[in-house]
């Protein structure tokens, strides 16, 4: 395995060997070990001495299931916290197969110059760019195809990272030609201070990941994709409906987030569901299901078309269908679906935007349920206007400009899909995560709504810390081995899921890890990144919720009352 180093401050590209206290460290895990050591905690996000870092995981690149998965690592512009970003998509496999176990990027350049990277077996070529400047995800990523063929690997910003918005995204092209986001934290703005337009990947030619036992790799890879396949989630509820399945459960159960946060139920949920556009899909002839990366077993993601039948958008999420529907009073599932369309083009974060767009509802820019005035603000940040500049620097810069109180943030970064005072384990998440508000860090959903591993109280505290700690090491865990976390559901179930992942790593690496030892390689990379932040300056004080979340929520009327010294106890392990 080999490190590559890109000093874009003078144009040079260095190969390294990785060192050993990185050898056995692939995605979160490395990325978070990169900026932890090499970045200043009190540096600029948008300066030279911050470092985006790409890693795939450990697993990327092999035939293990849904093993797709990709880090991005920086301090973020967003939160000031040190960030990791996974995403799906094509290019982590083909990273993995060409032995690359990490792409740190440094610097700045001199000149006021944009560039391309294109990776291959032969290593990294810096080239200036002018082409595809100010364009678009869908038109970068369609010339590239053409110019390098389907098959090529494609990271690249949009508008929005080209005007460094603090909630611009990288975009992946996924092996289908469509878009995945490594979407939180604003690392396409990152991406844009290296003066870097899109990253070209090509396998071609590249050697395989290296397997020191094939056969045990083999029959574990077997294991894991056998539990996931007769899990009623991931065999089941997510490849039918996708993740938007969790609409019609989260209204039910009174924590969908709605009109900015305050009621847990949407009279219009029932049009904007999994099971509406599972129907609308089928109807416009559209795919209810695929993959966004070769091996996935799941296939939950989807090629959404419009009432002609053309392509609107494809991997429709939940959180991004609830972040422009019930949280802006917005039913109409084909005005949501152009709002993705926008954002995936553009390269911006679809829940950080959402939350912003309902805060400027909140602060009387335009009016809760207005559709196409929601289009037309997603419009003014592809245009780069001041207006558009706001509201694409994220929910907290667009509440300051607008005087709202009620602003759903942690860390500056916005509250996801699942009201934390109905569903408290993941509310505990996002108060405590090192990457402010964030429901994949430990996504407690999973046991408290689902009952996936069991059941604790969505509604009352008790058990909730201690859910969400082991959920949160759980999680830096697979997010370090290349796994996609919906492989979670399986292993929270099924103990010998989880030790398949155990031998998968072993059988890769040729090492004797217990399921302790994976847990624990967690607790590292969750201590590293808290290291990190306490360096640049957050204390217990930033691991809480906004104030407006004591307010009680109908129809449970329950409140936010966990105290800050009640969430440190997260830490305790």
């Amino acid at each position: 395995m080999i490190i590559y180093r890109v000093n874009m401050g003078d144009l040079s590209v260095k190969k390294e060997e990785v060192p050993q206290e990185w050898q056995y460290l692939g995605g979160r895990a490395f990325t978070s070990a990169v900026v932890a050591k090499e970045v200043d905690p009190a540096c600029n996000p948008m300066g030279a001495k911050n470092k985006l870092v790409f890693a795939p995981g450990l697993l990327s690149g092999t035939n293990a299931p849904n093993s797709g998965r990709m880090s991005v690592g920086a301090k973020s512009p967003l939160t000031g916290t040190i960030k990791e970003s996974n995403v799906g998509g094509s290019a982590s496999q083909k990273l993995g197969k060409m032995n690359i176990k990490g792409i740190i990027i440094e610097g700045q350049p001199a000149e006021d110059k944009y560039y391309n990277l294109h990776v291959d077996k032969d290593g990294i070529k810096i080239q200036e760019e002018t082409e595809l400047l100010g364009k678009g995800n869908y038109e970068v990523i369609d010339t590239l195809s053409k110019k390098h063929g389907d098959k090529i690997g494609v990271m690249t910003i949009g508008q929005a990272g080209e005007f460094r918005m603090a909630a611009a995204n990288i975009s992946v092209k996924d092996y289908h030609g469509n878009i995945r986001s490594a979407g939180r934290g604003g690392l396409g703005a990152v991406m844009a201070s290296k003066k870097i337009k899109y990253i070209t990947v090509d396998d071609t030619g590249a050697p395989g990941v290296p397997i020191a036992n094939p056969e045990p790799f083999k029959a574990a890879a077997l294991r894991l994709g056998k539990a996931l396949k007769e899990h009623p989630v991931t065999g089941q509820g997510l490849p039918t409906y996708g993740t938007n399945v969790l609409v019609n459960i989260l209204n039910e159960a009174g924590g969908l987030p709605t009109k900015n946060f305050r009621m847990g139920r949407f009279e219009g949920a029932h049009k904007i569901s999994g099971e509406a556009m599972y129907e609308k899909i089928i109807d416009r002839k559209g795919k209810p299901t695929h993959n966004c990366h070769a091996g996935c077993v799941i296939s939950c993601s989807q090629v959404y078309h419009d009432e002609s039948g053309q392509f609107v958008t494809a991997g429709f999420e939940y959180e991004t269908i609830w972040g422009f529907g019930a949280v802006c009073l917005i039913d109409d599932l084909d005005i949501i679906a152009q709002a993705d369309r926008i954002c995936d083009d553009i390269g911006i974060d679809t829940i950080e935007t959402a939350v912003a767009v309902s805060t400027a509802m909140e602060g009387g820019v335009i009016e809760f349920g207005d559709g196409k005035g929601m289009l037309n603000l997603l419009n003014e940040i592809k245009k780069g206007t001041p207006l558009g500049r706001i509201i694409g620097n994220g929910a907290g810069f667009t509440g300051k400009a607008y005087g709202v109180t009620r602003v759903a943030v942690v860390k500056n970064q916005a509250i996801p899909a699942y009201d934390p005072r109905a569903v408290k384990g993941v509310g505990v998440t996002y108060a405590t995560t090192t990457m402010g508000a964030d429901h994949t860090a430990g996504y407690a959903v999973a046991t408290n709504i689902l009952k996936v591993g069991g059941f604790v109280s969505p509604l009352e505290k008790e058990g909730n810390i201690d859910l969400s700690r082991n959920l949160q090491i759980a999680t830096a865990a697979l997010d370090s081995t290349g796994l996609c976390l919906f492989v979670a559901f399986s292993i929270l179930d099924n103990p010998d899921a989880f030790q398949a992942i155990v031998d998968l790593v072993n059988a890769q690496c040729n090492l004797n890890m217990t399921g302790d030892d994976l847990n624990e390689m967690g607790k590292n990379v969750l201590r590293t990144e808290r290291g990190y932040n306490i360096a640049a300056g957050f204390t217990a004080k930033d691991d809480q919720l906004p104030e407006f979340f004591s307010e009680d929520f109908p129809p449970h009327n329950k409140t936010w009352d966990f105290t800050t010294e009640e969430l440190q106890e997260v830490w305790n392990f």
